[in-house]
């Protein structure tokens, strides 16, 4: 079976402790780049064992080497330094995370992650899965006002560089042998809530476009996409130390989020806030929905009954051969985690392998 498989997961584990003090030690000063390496890859190598032990058949490096799920991509791009966030803001928090600003032109002037994939597809029997920020989260949360206008007075330049740089770092992936890429995209289910409608128009931008906006900015970064890569992406409406920003269903976004290029779209059903299955029915024949009905935020285990009526009630809108299980978002999207522990998290996953093997015998 290709990608996305019955049983997936949407990338970023938590950190051992080891990893997480040795990252803090390196930021401090206080351990050697290869020996911070060292530890890395003897955190990803277990993490793998255990990804492949309880039968998941995409293995990611569980985001080991990163401190923001999106920021340690972006701010490798020319053209993008990472600024304090103005909001909407994470609650239950006093920390935020830093926002993309784009002060120069975009561009993928070197290999971004390629070395870290090589590592992971070195290491599984399985399919090595490599996770990247849409190129709509170099605009989303500052918007307008986050992209210098000096650099880039007309937006439709923006996103024409912003594809070509994302086209450029796709063929990177490809060169290493990457045959399942997923595009992590908060925009479109942020969007679903009138708090960050207000604030896109605040920051100049038109919330009922910028939908089709990102989609085609999606869908030029994939035109040229090489032949046997399947393209994912996740969207969810926020995940950091189990905190979320946004509320609402997906029916004002649908039809545009699913117009994107790619092949399968990972999308948070975990809670009410992510409203009802019924926009599923806007899904193009061909394309599949992993259903993120499992919770990445909270350490209760979802029985099995839980989860199969919900699968249940998806089917009515999208035939079951194309739907799949998921987590809602991943454990730690943030070197900080979520609130629950590792053995919590394993259980998790397994639970989600071992439903799949019920539903799609």
């Amino acid at each position: 079976m290709k990608p996305p498989f019955r049983a997936d997961q949407v990338g970023s584990l938590l950190r051992p402790r080891e990893l997480a003090d040795a990252r803090a030690q390196y930021r401090n000063k206080e351990l050697d780049l290869p020996s911070l390496k060292a530890i890395e890859d003897r955190c990803i190598k277990e993490a793998v064992a255990r990804q492949e032990s309880i039968g998941l058949q995409a293995v990611t490096d569980g985001e080991f080497r990163r401190d923001w799920w999106h920021l340690d991509f972006m701010t490798q791009l020319d053209g993008v330094t990472a600024v304090a966030n103005p909001g909407p803001k994470f609650g239950g928090t006093e920390e935020q995370p830093p926002i993309p600003s784009v002060t120069g032109k975009i561009d993928c002037s070197k290999p971004i992650f390629v070395s870290d994939f090589l590592f992971l597809k070195e290491n599984t029997k399985k399919t090595a899965k490599l996770t990247i920020p849409s190129p709509a989260m170099l605009h989303l949360r500052g918007g307008r006002s986050s992209i210098s206008e000096t650099v880039y007075p007309d937006l439709a330049e923006f996103w024409a560089d912003a594809a070509a740089a994302y086209a450029k770092a796709i063929r990177q992936f490809a060169a290493a042998g990457c045959t399942y890429l997923q595009l992590d995209d908060v925009s479109f289910s942020y969007l679903c809530d009138p708090k960050i409608r207000q604030t896109s128009r605040r920051n100049g931008d038109d919330p009922a476009r910028l939908p089709r906006t990102y989609a085609n900015a999606i869908s030029e970064a994939l035109k040229d996409r090489p032949a046997g890569m399947t393209v994912t992406m996740h969207t969810c409406r926020g995940n950091f130390k189990s905190s979320w920003v946004a509320s609402g269903g997906y029916e004002s976004v649908a039809e545009a989020m699913f117009s994107s290029a790619v092949d399968a779209f990972f999308m948070e059903f975990d809670s009410e806030r992510a409203g009802g299955f019924e926009p599923l029915r806007h899904l193009p024949r061909g394309k599949k929905v992993v259903l993120g009905i499992v919770t990445s935020k909270t350490p209760e285990l979802e029985s099995k009954e839980f989860l199969i009526g919900k699968i249940k009630e998806a089917s009515k809108f999208v035939p079951l051969e194309d739907l799949c299980l998921s987590p809602q978002c991943g454990f730690s999207s943030t070197h900080h985690g979520n609130s629950l522990t590792a053995d919590e998290q394993w259980r998790k996953l397994e639970r989600i392998v071992e439903v799949a093997s019920e539903v799609w015998k």
